[in-house]
């Protein structure tokens, strides 16, 4: 165990997202988003729930701002509900409700320093743009521009760190991969492909708007933020298994950080790998889209920092796959699992291995120049109804953030900010309400909804508190 503390600018936060809190679905003129269709659909979602009422911080913006304030974050990441604002998704139906709501909340978190890291899109497509293709169609390029011009406009005085995309890695893969997630969609060879061709062009589409038409008056940052595991090779002496897991991270991360960090591409590793096998599949050309040397330079560099989400790790093996079916899976020639001894969790596969952490921080250093970093969720589920004694999560988060501040202290890592995932229990997706992430809990037989903070909050608020894990005063 590693004592010690971060930088004084150093800014500790929690997350949460807009269909996981708000509630509110249909309320005061909000459109229909993929996730309200396909949670009203019975069977779709874990003991049939939904996230029409959710924490209901729809209603609750003093309160959830008050709890805020009681932990002393420094930030809180939210994500802004796109069909809440347009409700047909496009800027010729602007939602004053929608906006009031956003200004209330980004107000009351500026009056008491907290700074609001927003994301522009957190999963919940609005209806009206699946209905003409969703991300498979390059229509989507203009019309989140469009929307993301309207919030920089709207809210950019006051917010100056902006997320582009969710974990874009998921939208591509659980959304049109294995098709698990709205909109559905079962093309596991392709689609993936198309789609994140597609937010990559939107991303960068966005970040030059910002660039252009906003960052000189309001000095703001913006970044995306994908989902990262950590993965070990199973014989670190191996070097196909050493090869086996840093192409793993670059299928899963790389996919979308090369393109902006390194050189407007994708990695090599992708290009020859999809197109090899697609060449052995009898295709005319490779299932990986191509960019045009322009789109290279448009894609380059469009990210002031590096933001990620990490939950696990796992252990990989090289692997020979199948050619078909076709599939994003296979691709990669990989095979993965988790060490039976790692602590389990609510969600199947997110185990807890802290130290998985640290070496990841150190990989982003290596791979990506050592840019700025922040960690924008990490967090542990609980399956229980009541967890106000949460010393498992505590435990987790004393083992994660003492290895983030190794990777800082030791290791030289370019580490600015922490964010626990999650601010409070929340609606968690396929789960439904089964895994508590929660700093606070929620009860949802309650109708007010009421927030409890749990030990966890408790501690959290001390590390804040302490800027890190200073030794203990009868240590020193």
């Amino acid at each position: 165990y590693f004592y010690g503390t971060f930088p004084e600018d150093f800014t500790w936060g929690v997350s949460s997202s807009a269909y996981q809190v708000e509630g509110g679905w249909d309320a005061d003129g909000k459109g229909p988003s993929i996730w309200d269709n396909f949670t009203h659909v019975p069977g779709n979602i874990k003991n049939n729930d939904t996230g029409d009422i959710a924490c209901d911080s729809y209603n609750k913006v003093e309160e959830d701002i008050y709890l805020l304030r009681a932990l002393g974050v420094k930030n809180y990441r939210f994500s802004l509900s796109w069909s809440r604002i347009f409700p047909s998704g496009r800027n010729n139906s602007i939602n004053s409700h929608g906006v009031d709501y956003y200004n209330r909340l980004i107000d009351g978190l500026v009056a008491n320093n907290i700074t609001p890291i927003v994301t522009l899109y957190h999963w919940d497509l609005p209806q009206a743009l699946q209905d003409i293709g969703g991300w498979e169609s390059s229509v989507l390029i203009d019309l989140f521009d469009s929307f993301a011009d309207f919030c920089f406009q709207t809210f950019g005085d006051r917010v100056k760190f902006w997320i582009t995309f969710n974990e874009p890695q998921v939208i591509a893969w659980v959304g049109y991969g294995v098709g698990a997630f709205p909109p559905n969609v079962n093309d596991p060879g392709s689609a993936p492909y198309r789609v994140a061709h597609i937010l990559l062009k939107a991303h960068a589409r966005v970040y030059h708007t910002y660039d252009d038409k906003y960052r000189a008056s309001q000095g703001g940052v913006i970044a995306l933020c994908p989902n990262i595991d950590w993965v070990e090779p199973n014989t670190p002496s191996d070097p196909r298994d050493i090869e086996a897991a840093d192409r793993y991270l670059q299928f899963l991360v790389g996919w979308f950080t090369h393109p902006i960090f390194k050189n407007g591409d994708y990695p090599e590793v992708m290009k020859w790998k999809v197109g090899n096998r697609s060449e052995l599949q009898n295709l005319p050309s490779s299932r990986l889209p191509v960019f045009t040397a322009e789109e290279r330079e448009y894609i380059r560099g469009t990210a002031d920092v590096f933001c990620f989400n990490t939950y696990t790790s796992k252990i990989v093996t090289h692997a020979t796959t199948r050619l078909r079916p076709f599939s994003y899976e296979y691709d990669q020639e990989v095979l993965t699992k988790v060490d039976s001894s790692w602590p389990s969790s609510a969600i199947t596969d997110h185990r807890a291995v802290a130290w998985g952490l640290r070496r990841l921080l150190n990989w982003i250093k290596e791979e990506y120049g050592n840019p700025p970093i922040y960690i924008t969720e990490n967090g542990v589920g609980i399956k229980t109804k009541s967890d106000v004694d949460d010393n498992t999560r505590i435990f987790y988060y004393k083992t994660y953030i003492d290895e983030a501040l190794k990777a800082y202290k030791l290791d030289g890592v370019n580490l600015r900010g922490y964010n626990a995932w999650s601010f409070m229990d929340n609606f968690e997706w396929l789960n439904g309400y089964d895994p508590r992430f929660g700093l606070h809990q929620v009860d949802f037989d309650n109708p007010n909804r009421p927030r409890t903070p749990k030990r966890s909050a408790v501690y959290y608020a001390e590390i804040i508190r302490n800027n890190g894990i200073p030794l203990p005063k009868e240590d020193e």
